[in-house]
C-alpha cells in the first residue's frame, strides 16, 4: 500500500511528461533561482522559438496583403526568331518597319504592269482587261507575304497594373491578415503561459521531493535508532530475532522509497533542463506552498488569452462579412504598358517605342446566388463566434471559481494532514518508548511508523496538487506573480 502511494506521488511530481536529458545544451546551472530560470526559459525554450517563427511568418503575410494595394510592375524582355508569316509580319509592325512590299504588292504591281503593257496605252482595253482578269489578279498568292525571310525580334516591355477599386476586398484582406498576425502572438503568449506553468511546477516539485527525501532520511535514522534498541533488548533477552528482522525489512522498504525519490528528483531536473534548453544541476529550494494570485472578474475578462482569442475571432468574422459584401460590387483596375521592339536588341529604342494605357471594369451580375449564400454563411459564422465569446467568458469564470474552490479544499487538507503528521510522529515515539518498556510489540511500533509515512505521502501529494491548481489559476488569469 505504501509503495502504491509512493508511486502516485512520483507520477504527480513528474508533471506527466516524458523527459529527455539529451535535448539540453552543454551549459550548466547550479543553485538556480526560479526567477532566473523563467528568464532562461523565455529566451531559450525551443517550442517558444518555433512559435515566434510562426509570428514572423504571419507578419510577412500581413505585409504581403498590403502589397496588393500598390499594384504590380513587370519588366519583360523577349528575344525571338521566326519565319512564320504571321510572326514576321507582326514583328515588322511592332518595329514600325512594315512596307507595302510586305503585303505582297510586288506581285500585284507586276500583274497590273503586264496588263498595261498588253493594252499598249489603250485605257479602254486596259479597263476591259482588269474586268476580265480581276479575279485572277486577286487570286495571286504573294510570295513576300506568305514566304518571308526569317527575322529576329527583340522586345522590351514594362507593364504596370494597379487596382483602383475592389469593393473593399483588398482592405479587408489586409485587416484579416493583420488580425491573424495578432492571433499568432496570442498563441505564443498562451504557449509562454504553459511553459511558465511547467517551469514553476517543476521547481515546486523538486522542492517537495527534497522535503520528502529529508523526511525519509529522518525516518530511516529513526529506524536505525530502533534497530539499536532492538539489538540491545535482544542481548538482554527482551527481544526476539523476528523483531530484528521486521526492523530490517522496514529499513529496506524505506531505503527503496528513498532511492525512488532520488531517481524522481533526477528526472525532474532533466525535465527542467528540457524546458530551459540548458542543463540544470541544482536549484534554490523555495517555499513548498505557492501564493494564490488575486482574482478580479473584470480583469480576468480582459487578460484571459482564450477570451482575447475569441474576441479577435469575432472581429475577423466581422471582416469576413464585409469581404463577402465586396463580391456584389464592381472592380476597377488601371493598366499601363511601355516598350520598344526591333530586329536588334535595344536598337533605336525611342524611335520605335510604344505605349498602351487603359481601364478595366469588371462586375459579376449573376453566379447562381453563390455570393448571396456565401454572405449568409459569413453572417451565421459571426453569430456562432459571438456566442463562443459569451461561452468563453462564462466558462473561464466558472473555471476560475472551480479552481479557487479546489485550492481552498487542498489548503484545508494540508492543515489537517500537517496536524495528523505531528500526531502520527508523537504516536510513533510513544509506541517506541512503550516497546522499550515491554508494553508494545515491535509490530505495533512499525505499524505506527507506517502510518506516519502514509500521512507524509498524503501531505506532500496534497501540496503538489494544490500548487498545480495555483499555477493553473495563474495561467488562466494570465497574471505572472513574483514567487
Amino acid at each position: 500500500m505504501i509503495f502504491k502511494k509512493s508511486l502516485i506521488f512520483v507520477i504527480l511530481s513528474l508533471s506527466s511528461h516524458t523527459l529527455y536529458a539529451e535535448c539540453t545544451t552543454d551549459s550548466s546551472f547550479s543553485n538556480l533561482s526560479l526567477e532566473h530560470a523563467l528568464k532562461i526559459m523565455k529566451a531559450n525554450n525551443l517550442e517558444l522559438k518555433i512559435s515566434k517563427f510562426n509570428e514572423q511568418m504571419k507578419a510577412h503575410e500581413a505585409k504581403m496583403a498590403q502589397g496588393h494595394n500598390y499594384g504590380k510592375l513587370d519588366l519583360k524582355v523577349q528575344a525571338l526568331r521566326s519565319n512564320d508569316a504571321g510572326n514576321v509580319f507582326g514583328f515588322k509592325l511592332k518595329s514600325r518597319e512594315a512596307t507595302f512590299g510586305d503585303f505582297g504588292f510586288s506581285d500585284f504591281m507586276g500583274a497590273i504592269g503586264q496588263g498595261a503593257q498588253q493594252a499598249n496605252g489603250d485605257f479602254g482595253a486596259f479597263s476591259q482587261g482588269l474586268a476580265t482578269q480581276g479575279d485572277a489578279i486577286l487570286a495571286l498568292q504573294p510570295k513576300d507575304l506568305n514566304y518571308p525571310d526569317a527575322r529576329n525580334h527583340y522586345q522590351t516591355t514594362l507593364t504596370y497594373m494597379l487596382p483602383l477599386y475592389t469593393g473593399g476586398k483588398l482592405s479587408q484582406y489586409g485587416k484579416i491578415t493583420k488580425a491573424l498576425q495578432t492571433m499568432s502572438q496570442l498563441d505564443t503568449s498562451k504557449l509562454l503561459n504553459e511553459k511558465i506553468f511547467q517551469t514553476r511546477k517543476t521547481f515546486y516539485d523538486i522542492s517537495l521531493v527534497n522535503n520528502y527525501i529529508t523526511n525519509l532520511s529522518s525516518i530511516i535514522a529513526n529506524i536505525d535508532k530502533l534497530s539499536e534498541i532492538v539489538s540491545s533488548m535482544k542481548n538482554e533477552g527482551f527481544a526476539k530475532n523476528i523483531d530484528e528482522l521486521e526492523v530490517q525489512a522496514r529499513k529496506a522498504e524505506a531505503e527503496s522509497m528513498l532511492n525512488q525519490a532520488k531517481l524522481n528528483k533526477d528526472l525532474a531536473y532533466q525535465y527542467l533542463s528540457f524546458l530551459l534548453n540548458k542543463n540544470v544541476e541544482s536549484i534554490q529550494d523555495i517555499n513548498d506552498l505557492a501564493p494564490i494570485p488575486e482574482v478580479n472578474k473584470e480583469e480576468v475578462h480582459k487578460s484571459n488569452l482564450d477570451i482575447q482569442k475569441a474576441q479577435l475571432g469575432l472581429k475577423i468574422t466581422d471582416m469576413a462579412i464585409d469581404l463577402q459584401k465586396a463580391n456584389f460590387l464592381p472592380t476597377l483596375g488601371a493598366f499601363g504598358e511601355y516598350g520598344s521592339a526591333d530586329d536588334k536588341a535595344f536598337n533605336e529604342f525611342k524611335d520605335k517605342d510604344f505605349y498602351t494605357v487603359g481601364l478595366q471594369l469588371e462586375w459579376n451580375l449573376f453566379n447562381g446566388a453563390i455570393d448571396k449564400h456565401n454572405l449568409e454563411k459569413a453572417k451565421v459564422d459571426n453569430l456562432k463566434v459571438r456566442e463562443q465569446v459569451n461561452l468563453a467568458k462564462t466558462g473561464i469564470c466558472l473555471q476560475v471559481r472551480k479552481t479557487l474552490t479546489e485550492i481552498k479544499s487542498k489548503d484545508a487538507d494540508i492543515v489537517n494532514l500537517t496536524t495528523q503528521l505531528d500526531f502520527a510522529n508523537k504516536v510513533y515515539e510513544t509506541y517506541q518508548a512503550q516497546y522499550q518498556e515491554g508494553i508494545s510489540s515491535i509490530s505495533d511500533v512499525l505499524i505506527k511508523q507506517s502510518k506516519e509515512l502514509e500521512v507524509l505521502l498524503k501531505l506532500l501529494t496534497a501540496k503538489n496538487e494544490r500548487n498545480s491548481k495555483v499555477f493553473e489559476l495563474t495561467s488562466i488569469i494570465n497574471k505572472e506573480e513574483t514567487l
